[in-house]
């Protein structure tokens, strides 16, 4: 991300002057327009301002000066460390702070920020997003003390956060939801494509389930439920529809969780399983399937299997995958959408309808 340098914190403070070389170190700070991700998306926004300030005013007044009466290298140096960090606005009056310029070292980051934190509250600016990557993490204890909040974290970096206006923080909350898929694969015969993993609750031990899964970031439903069912069985597959999903809570780590049940047709017949994760893989019979404890035993796998079995008898007809394009983030999505309404062809969607 490119910005141009930033600006010194509290320009009230200019009244610290020394000599006739202060007007020389004078100069006109701006921020230039840069992209930037926040939490609800890419911003363009720039942060400009144009007034002209005194470098040396950020610097702590002691006895009346600098704390030794002259204007000497210790002093330039807190001078170049107390510059706000750099960062530009968002398109809500927050700051998103720049993770590839942030100061080298403790105690510039820590003067930094508090001096970012002063000049951002006397802006009337609104949130903050401080990404620190990983490399960074020296930094974590310093942004807490001044009040930042963890927001998330991935694998190389943590995103924190700070509200500035006494009043109910709006800033979005972390992702709420992870998202599964299982693959409902069933060929020619009428016979269903099922797993036994390695690992798995005590009460599927020796069942027979669909492959199932998690979506990757940024990838489709359909196809990771494609990938899914290729890794752990080493079928391909092609995407028909989705059938139908199931929305939990408090699942894994107090998330909630989306559940998509997708149909597949199969394009191979040969099983090669994933021995890291499953311990076995076969073609089932659909009666066979529909008749195990496990899924007649459990209210939600029993109607899942329903429901496909229903599909497979042309009275039921599920959701299709459409790319759209919407003017409300301005880029390709995917829409799911009853098939009868584009495919009146379909005896299994006209006879659904």
């Amino acid at each position: 991300m490119e910005c141009s340098r930033s600006l010194l914190a509290d320009p009230a403070a200019a009244s610290l002057y020394c000599g006739a070389t202060t007007a020389a170190r004078r100069r006109s700070a701006t921020f230039l327009s840069c992209s930037c991700s926040t939490a609800r998306g890419p911003a363009t926004m720039s942060w400009r301002f144009n007034e002209s300030v005194d470098r040396r005013s950020a610097v702590p007044r002691v006895n009346g000066r600098n704390g030794n009466g002259h204007c000497g290298r210790a002093a330039a140096a807190r001078e170049e460390s107390s510059v706000v960090l750099e960062a530009v606005e968002d398109e809500y009056g927050g700051m998103v702070v720049d993770a590839d310029r942030l100061p080298a070292d403790t105690g510039g980051f820590a003067r930094s920020l508090a001096a970012s934190l002063s000049y951002w509250k006397s802006a009337g600016k609104k949130g903050v997003w401080l990404k620190l990557p990983l490399d960074r993490s020296e930094f974590i204890p310093l942004a807490v003390k001044e009040g930042f909040s963890y927001h998330h974290a991935e694998e190389s970096y943590l995103m924190l956060t700070y509200w500035i206006p006494d009043e109910p923080c709006l800033l979005p909350a972390n992702a709420s939801h992870q998202v599964g898929v299982g693959g409902f694969v069933i060929n020619d015969q009428m016979e269903v494509l099922v797993v036994q993993e390695k690992y798995s609750d005590s009460t599927l031990l020796g069942a027979w389930k669909l492959p199932t899964g998690f979506i990757h970031a940024s990838e489709e439903i359909f196809t990771g439920t494609v990938r899914e069912v290729k890794e752990e069985t080493g079928i391909d597959t092609e995407f028909m529809e989705l059938i139908a999903f199931r929305h939990a809570h408090n699942v894994a780590f107090q998330k909630s969780d989306l559940f998509f049940i997708c149909m597949l047709r199969p394009l191979s017949n040969d099983i090669m399983i994933d021995e890291a994760e499953i311990q076995a893989a076969k073609w089932m019979p659909l009666p066979e399937f529909m008749e195990q404890p496990f899924v007649q035993d459990d209210h939600m796998f029993r109607k899942i299997s329903d429901i496909c079995v229903q599909r497979l008898r042309r009275r039921y007809c599920g959701l299709t995958a459409h790319h759209v394009v919407s003017r409300f983030d301005g880029g390709a999505s995917t829409l799911y959408y009853d098939a009868a309404e584009h495919q009146r062809g379909d005896p299994s969607c006209d006879a659904a309808a």
